[in-house]
């Protein structure tokens, strides 16, 4: 049986040890608890202090849950999911500091250093239970060696399926438009509904670039280090621009240990929140950024600039100048020339009809002195044979991939289904059968997979027990390669490279 008392008296002292509050606020927020959970009295106060007061402080998740599953025996919820969020994140929020204290101890900390600031800020997410540790421990990681480099692969498993009793209550839920989408900066204290996530322990910390309002907060659920999310002050569509390229560099200025990149501006080939203008970046170092240069190029009026195509399985034009401004003018030229640029040899058309076909994925970053800013030429016209896009993960590999490949992917990191974790240790059971192929084709959860089975074992001859994972990991890296080879433009052959080639000589 769950003692709330004790499990109170443990969260305020997690708060006190986390400077969220001080010691003599503690009845103040004690009773803010109390208020949040419906219990109107306190039993034995001096003895439930007493009994935790030297307990260690524990993880807030690990006192969250148990505070869930109390509410859950005494029926404040039903405990599905989206409850206990809701219910989690109201109660640690009852003890977060306002935002105005957040902001200004971000940027007295960052007079020191912007890592400094960007450490404690990123501490802070973590400590408040904003982004879900003890959830995002649970996804697996490792690195594949391909031709292009070590890939990064993830199985994502942040995120269980959706209750049916939580989906039932969404679609009995009075719609709102507030805030408009996950992104506004009205998220910053909601406290969210069945349908959209609380927020009370979300801070957001006020920039501005090219002298507009702009916001950072690091995602719920990183999918690295320090993932952030930078966004618009203002609710409107995401576009690629010269305006974008301007805020990446100005973004880097401000925090030369971060990289920041955009997700294109076009479905299909865009991120999932296209409606709201904003970006992605972190104290990471994907392994695009660590490509070399395949071939250098000079462009006529940007012989200050190096440009370089990166030996990579997309179209990337890496642009290398300790000029912002010149940076910005090259990258705009590129853009517009790309916008308008078709080449039917290597199937690239701009336009169908008055829909516009192409456009840019941008990541920048400091390079020394230097500032670096990849340009990814993307496509996303559709055809009969490929309903999903022509520069899309094909067919034959949606055992591993079918979703859109955005601005994580692009750079190297495979955020893959959650559903692959069950598949693969299936098929790493059923490939060092003798009988495998048939195990695997007459079992309903891998029978996709049976194709790329077939090739697994053409390219190995010895599997066993020992090394099947190992060889799973592997092929599930090079089915990335081929993943984002199948979303590039200009294709890893003679007639892709004299493509590419043929575009940056048109500049």
């Amino acid at each position: 049986m769950i003692n709330i008392y004790a499990e109170i008296e443990k969260l305020l002292n997690y708060a006190i040890f986390h400077n969220f509050i001080e010691k003599e606020d503690k009845i103040y927020f004690r009773n803010k608890l109390l208020a949040s959970l419906n219990i109107d009295s306190y039993e034995n106060i001096d003895e439930t202090e007493e009994s935790v007061k030297n307990l260690p402080i524990e993880n807030s998740y690990d006192i969250l849950n148990r505070i869930c599953d109390w509410a859950t025996e005494n029926h404040l919820i039903e405990g599905t999911f989206d409850e206990r969020d809701l219910l989690d994140t109201k109660v640690i929020g009852e003890l977060i500091p306002r935002p105005s204290e957040i902001i200004k101890n971000f940027f007295n900390d960052y007079k020191e250093s912007p890592k400094k600031a960007t450490d404690n800020y990123y501490a802070f997410s973590q400590n408040t239970n904003y982004i879900r540790v003890d959830r995002i421990a649970k996804n697996l990681h490792w690195y594949s060696n391909t031709e292009y480099g070590n890939l990064e692969i993830t199985i994502n498993l942040s995120k269980p399926e959706k209750d049916p009793r939580d989906i039932a209550k969404a679609k009995l839920a009075p719609q709102s438009s507030y805030p408009k989408c996950l992104l506004c900066k009205e998220n910053e204290g909601y406290q969210g509904r069945i349908n959209h996530p609380a927020r009370q322990n979300h801070r957001i910390i006020p920039l501005t670039l090219i002298n507009e309002p702009w916001f950072l907060q690091y995602s719920p659920y990183v999918y690295y280090n320090e993932h952030c999310i930078l966004f618009s002050g203002e609710h409107r569509p995401m576009k690629i621009d010269r305006g974008s390229f301007e805020r990446v560099l100005e973004f880097v200025d401000i925090f030369p240990h971060y990289f920041v990149g955009s997700n294109a501006d076009l479905p299909i080939v865009g991120g999932s929140i296209l409606t709201h203008d904003h970006f992605q970046g972190g104290c990471h170092e994907f392994p695009m950024a660590l490509a070399k240069a395949e071939k250098t190029y000079t462009i006529k009026g940007y012989e200050d600039i190096t440009v370089e195509k990166v030996h990579w399985p997309m179209s990337v034009v890496r642009l290398r100048g300790n000029s912002k401004e010149r940076l910005v003018e090259l990258s705009d030229k590129i853009l517009l020339k790309w916008r308008n640029y078709s080449d039917e040899s290597c199937d690239i058309l701009a336009f169908s009809g008055e829909t516009p076909h192409n456009t840019i994925t941008p990541i920048a970053r400091r390079k020394g002195n230097d500032y670096e800013i990849d340009l990814v030429l993307r496509n996303n016209r559709t055809t009969e044979e490929f309903p999903l896009g022509i520069f899309h993960p094909h067919k034959e590999l949606h055992n591993i991939k079918k979703e859109n490949i955005g601005l994580i992917e692009v750079m190297g990191l495979a955020v893959l289904p959650g559903r692959l974790k069950e598949e693969l240790l299936i098929l790493g059971n059923l490939l060092v059968k003798e009988n495998s192929l048939k195990l695997i084709e007459e079992n309903e959860k891998v029978q996709k997979h049976l194709d790329w089975c077939k090739n697994i074992l053409a390219k190995h001859s010895d599997i066993n027990s020992n090394n099947i994972e190992k060889i799973l990991e592997e092929e599930v890296g090079f089915t990335f390669s081929k993943v984002l080879e199948d979303a590039g433009v200009y294709k890893q052959t003679e007639e892709g490279k004299k493509g590419f080639d043929k575009f940056v000589e048109s500049l």
